[in-house]
């Protein structure tokens, strides 16, 4: 089964493990939920009138919980691709391993700029889908926008490296559509 790490827990970590999950992937999240939705009131995020921070992360936390993927409570402290596969070790000293990575850290990117990713004026410089110049690992967040970041971007931002990493798997472009059931 293929493995994937994100690290992080906000809007594009969660939207990330989200998509990830959902669609058969095995997902672990990297997290300490001390993201900064907790001090925002989001009145912006397109379908949802009026919601908390923290309102937000509970419910999100729990759909990415209820949908499969392992939500772990810590930092990461490093990322090394050895190969095909990659090596994260957190702050337990424990080394879990992934096909694939996505970093969602937030706008300091000591991850990022650990791993020697390529800058810019907006922070980690990524491709349109959120590769970040390492096959396999991806940039999302507040990292990459740092003057810019708003929780319905950086969800995208989430959803857009998930449905790369699934099209991938699947040799072809993935739509990630829900429908009702039929009654």
């Amino acid at each position: 089964m293929t493995k994937a790490i994100v690290i992080g827990d906000g809007p594009a970590g969660l939207s990330a493990a989200l998509f990830l999950a959902k669609n058969g992937v095995e997902t672990t999240v990297f997290g300490q939920d001390n993201t900064a939705m907790h001090y925002a009131e989001l009145h912006n995020y397109l379908g949802i009138p009026v919601i908390g921070g923290t309102e937000f992360q509970e419910i999100a936390r729990r759909q990415v919980r209820d949908k499969g993927a392992t939500l772990l409570s810590g930092e990461a402290t490093a990322v090394h691709k050895d190969g095909e596969t990659f090596r994260v070790t957190a702050a337990d000293g424990n080394t879990h391993e992934a096909d694939y990575v996505v970093i969602a850290e937030g706008k300091s990117a000591r991850l990022a700029k650990a791993l020697g990713l390529a800058m810019n004026e907006d922070g980690v410089t990524v491709d349109r889908n959120y590769r970040a110049g390492i096959d396999g690992l991806y940039v999302v967040g507040r990292a990459t926008r740092t003057g810019r970041s708003q929780a319905i971007i950086s969800a995208g931002q989430g959803g857009t490296a998930a449905i790369d990493i699934l099209s991938r798997l699947k040799g072809a472009d993935v739509r990630d559509f829900d429908e009702p059931a039929n009654e």
